[in-house]
């Protein structure tokens, strides 16, 4: 299984990258909403879009999918 994402749907909301427990573990700044300070974490938006930067990371628990309002991000 992998992470997928789907740019066209993404609202650049920042939900998952909120959500997931992978980020708050690396970056806990990260929880409070006001982005992460390294490129470790799994997922971030950057210019409006979600971007995966470490998806070998992503321990496939479907959080981020879970949250997302637009069904942007998924496990496959």
């Amino acid at each position: 299984m992998e992470l997928k994402v789907n740019q066209d749907n993404c609202l650049g909301c920042g939900i998952c990258v909120i959500a997931c427990p992978v980020n708050a573990a690396i970056s806990p700044e990260n929880a409070g909403g006001s982005g992460a300070k390294t490129e470790e974490v799994v997922i971030m938006v950057e210019n409006g879009f979600i971007k995966l930067f470490s998806p070998d990371k992503c321990e496939l628990c479907g959080t981020c999918q879970m949250f997302c309002p637009v069904n942007a991000i998924w496990l496959e």
